[in-house]
């Protein structure tokens, strides 16, 4: 823990060191945040939750295939559609803003690890408001990896919860209103970003912390933080916990096999963002990263180029890691804290560095001692 207090210092000092005296501090003001804001929401933000509402769309139709006649052939299709909205979250869990916001998108979304006891006495008592706050580790899509992955060790098993099973018609209820809930949430973001609240993000354009630019930029950081090296990799590894490592605690561990394929996508969402690049396509346009440069972040040395260069290393780390991150920590936990701490310079370069240089406030309340 030491060495990983130094060196996560050393970062801290770097950073602080290349977001200096060789900041154009006028370069914030002059910089065209309207433009920004235009294309964080056209091209990035609008697109990433229509293509989120479309496979949420899927991931429904899925499951109400399943329900209505349940067997091994139609549970494969709905782990797939389950497994292709989950990626596509990764790309929206960024921007909690506007509806989003407002209905708790992340937190009725994706927490992990979920609790599979609250779910089987939801279903057990049928009395549940999926509403309700207490109810968001018991639903998303951890419990639906619950749901679909967990229940039993064999396929058959598993769809005999929802046909044998005395509670057969309960777990095809529950089943269904998790998924649904899903796509409830998504129809409504994308209609208040087809309606008035695209404008309204756009006007904001100011430098107040309640500003667009300002809100983003912090959901940017904090999802970073927050939604991917706290929970992805930093509680299963033990770096919250003493050294004590959670391995059951990581993302999607009924199946398994994808929480690094999820981390990974988590992580070209955080950096896609941050260079401005479209959501669905190469082209870019204005960004963190231009505006970070606007304002000659790091002087000879670009911020940027040190941000995107820790990307790469961060990511080469991960792609190093096995396929299961449960299985990683269990076997070499070691590495995977490695890779946490190549993700935790990301996190110290956009955070202190990146926030100073564009004279942005942190938002949010900072915890856990990062």
């Amino acid at each position: 823990m030491k060495k990983i207090l130094l060196a996560i210092i050393s970062v801290a000092f770097a950073a602080g060191c290349s977001s200096g005296d060789n900041n154009d501090s006028t370069g914030t003001q002059r910089y065209d945040k309207t433009a920004l804001l235009i294309h964080w929401a056209d091209n990035i933000i609008i697109p990433a939750f229509t293509n989120y509402q479309a496979k949420t769309t899927s991931l429904k139709t899925q499951t109400e295939v399943f329900t209505n006649q349940p067997t091994i052939t139609a549970l494969a299709a709905l782990r797939q559609a389950w497994l292709e909205a989950y990626k596509a979250y990764q790309y929206v869990g960024i921007h909690d803003v506007g509806k989003a916001s407002e209905l708790y998108l992340i937190e009725s979304t994706n927490i992990f690890p979920t609790d599979a006891t609250g779910i089987n006495n939801n279903i057990a008592s049928g009395n549940y408001n999926l509403n309700q706050p207490i109810q968001y580790s018991r639903q998303g899509f951890p419990a639906l990896d619950f749901l679909i992955n967990g229940l039993a060790g064999s396929d058959a098993d598993i769809v005999a919860f929802y046909t044998t099973n005395a509670n057969s018609n309960s777990y095809k209820q529950y089943l269904t209103a998790v998924a649904t809930r899903l796509k409830t949430v998504a129809d409504a973001i994308v209609a208040d970003w087809n309606g008035t609240y695209r404008e309204t993000y756009i006007s904001s354009n100011g430098s107040s912390i309640s500003a667009s630019v300002n809100v983003t930029t912090n959901n940017f950081v904090k999802n970073l933080e927050k939604d991917v090296r706290f929970p992805k990799l930093g509680v299963p590894a033990g770096l919250f916990s003493n050294g004590t490592t959670h391995p059951a605690s990581v993302e999607a561990y009924y199946k398994n096999d994808v929480s690094k394929e999820l981390l990974i996508d988590a992580l070209k969402a955080s950096q896609d963002f941050f260079n401005g690049k479209n959501f669905g396509n190469a082209q870019t346009g204005p960004s963190l990263k231009g505006y970070l440069d606007a304002v000659n972040a790091g002087g000879s040395t670009p911020l940027s180029t040190t941000i995107n260069n820790q990307y790469a290393t961060t990511l080469t780390a991960i792609n190093g890691l096995n396929n299961s991150l449960s299985t990683q920590i269990t076997t070499n936990n070691a590495q995977a804290v490695s890779a946490y701490n190549e993700l935790q310079k990301i996190v110290v370069y956009t955070k202190s560095s990146m926030l100073s240089a564009l004279s942005i406030t942190i938002d949010y309340v900072d915890g856990d001692g990062d």
